[in-house]
C-alpha cells in the first residue's frame, strides 16, 4: 500500500470583525463584507472571514428606514483579528463629550491586544474616545475633523488625507474612503496582485493614495472647460519612459502652469506626485507576477536604476522591492512585463 501524501494544514482565514451601532450607515457596514469578502487566494479560498456583531444580539437601527438583525453580541470581538467600527449617527456621549457609554466601553474591553483597529468615517470617534488613536495619526470625514480635534486633542488629526495606516490603527474618511482603505489592508496584507482583483469584481479604482486629498473643490471639470483626463491615460503608456511637465500639458493643449493647477484641482495631488504613485505600483505588480530583475523593473516603471526604484518603493511600502517580492510573489504567476495590471487604465479618474 503506498504512502499517502501527506495534505498540508489550512491556515485559517483572518477574522474580521464589524461592529454595528445604532444608527449605522448600512453602506458603510457592508463596505468590509464586499471588499475582505472578495479577496481569495491562488485556489480560490477565502483570506478573511467577516462576522457582524453589536451591543447584543438582536436588531440595530440605521440611518435608512430599516433596521437589520446582528447574530452576535460584542464577546465576538475577543475573536478578531481586525476590528472595523463603521460611522454611526447615534454616537451620543462620544460624539457629544468625547466618552463612552458604559454599554459600548464593556464591548471594547473584549478586543484583544495586538487587534488591528480600523474605523470607517466618524467611527474614529468610538476608537478615539476609548484611547486607541492617542499619539496617533489619524483622519475622519472632512467637515467633523475640526470637532473631533477639538474632543481628542492627543490625536495627531490629518483633515486633508483619504485614509491614515499607523500601523495596527487605521482611520478613513468618510463613506467611499472606506473602500479605499480596505483595499489598502488587502494589498497591505496580500499585495497588489490580490487587491486589484478586489477592485475589478467590485469596479472601483484599484488604488487611491491615503495621501490624496478628501475635498476637491472642482472635481469635474467645468462645461467648455478643459480636463487632464487624456494626459493621465497617455502617461499610463508611457510609464516606462521620461516624462516632462510639458509633455503632460501639450497633451491638453494647455500652458504648464495651468495645466499644473488643473491637475491639482482634479487630481488631489501634483502631477509629478501623481506618475510616482503610477509607477510604484506598476513596480509592485512587476515584482508580484515576474522574476524580472530589479534592474528592468526598474527601467520599466521609469525609475531608470534599482536605486532610484529602492528609493522610491521604499518610501511608498516602507520596505525594499526585495523585501517585497518575497512576501508577495505569486507562484507560478510569472507572466510578461507587456502584459501589465488590466486595472491599470480604471485608475484614471
Amino acid at each position: 500500500m503506498e504512502p499517502r501524501t501527506p495534505v498540508p494544514p489550512k491556515i485559517a482565514a483572518h477574522r474580521v470583525v464589524v461592529l454595528a451601532l445604532a444608527g449605522l450607515l448600512p453602506f458603510e457596514l457592508g463596505i468590509p463584507h464586499r471588499i475582505f469578502g472578495r479577496a481569495k487566494d491562488p485556489a480560490g479560498q477565502p483570506l478573511y472571514e467577516i462576522l457582524t456583531c453589536g451591543l447584543s444580539a438582536g436588531q440595530v437601527t440605521t440611518d435608512a428606514d430599516f433596521a437589520i438583525h446582528v447574530e452576535h453580541g460584542p464577546e465576538l470581538l475577543a475573536t478578531a483579528d481586525t476590528v472595523v467600527v463603521p460611522a454611526s449617527y447615534e454616537l451620543g456621549p462620544v460624539y457629544e463629550r468625547g466618552t463612552l457609554p458604559d454599554e459600548l466601553a464593556v464591548a471594547l474591553a473584549h478586543i484583544r491586544s495586538g487587534t488591528r483597529l480600523v474605523s470607517i468615517c466618524t467611527g474614529g470617534y468610538v476608537l478615539a474616545a476609548a484611547g486607541y488613536l492617542d499619539g496617533h495619526r489619524a483622519t475622519t470625514h472632512w467637515a467633523h475633523a475640526d470637532h473631533f480635534q477639538s474632543l481628542f486633542p492627543r490625536v495627531l488629526v490629518d483633515p486633508d488625507v483619504l485614509y491614515t495606516d499607523d500601523g495596527d490603527v487605521l482611520t478613513s474618511a468618510g463613506v467611499a474612503a472606506g473602500i479605499d482603505l480596505c483595499l489598502h489592508i488587502v494589498r497591505r496584507d496580500h499585495g497588489a496582485a490580490v487587491a486589484n482583483d478586489v477592485a475589478r469584481r467590485t469596479v472601483v479604482p484599484p488604488h487611491r493614495d491615503g495621501g490624496q486629498a478628501q475635498f476637491i473643490e472642482r472635481p469635474i471639470p467645468e462645461p467648455q472647460r478643459a480636463g487632464t483626463t487624456s494626459a493621465r491615460a497617455w502617461v499610463l503608456e508611457r510609464l516606462h519612459e521620461p516624462i516632462r511637465l510639458s509633455d503632460l500639458a501639450r497633451q491638453e493643449a494647455m500652458s504648464v502652469r495651468t495645466f499644473t493647477r488643473r491637475f491639482r484641482e482634479e487630481a488631489g495631488v501634483s502631477p509629478g506626485e501623481w506618475i510616482v504613485g503610477q509607477r510604484v505600483e506598476r513596480a509592485r505588480w512587476l515584482l508580484e507576477r515576474t522574476e524580472l530583475p530589479m534592474e528592468q523593473v526598474a527601467r520599466e516603471t521609469g525609475f531608470g536604476t534599482a536605486q532610484s526604484l529602492r528609493k522610491h518603493v521604499r518610501a511608498a511600502l516602507g520596505v525594499s522591492p526585495t523585501a517585497y517580492r518575497r512576501t508577495f510573489r505569486a507562484v507560478g504567476s510569472s507572466l510578461s512585463p507587456s502584459d501589465g495590471p488590466s486595472v491599470a487604465a480604471e485608475s484614471v479618474h
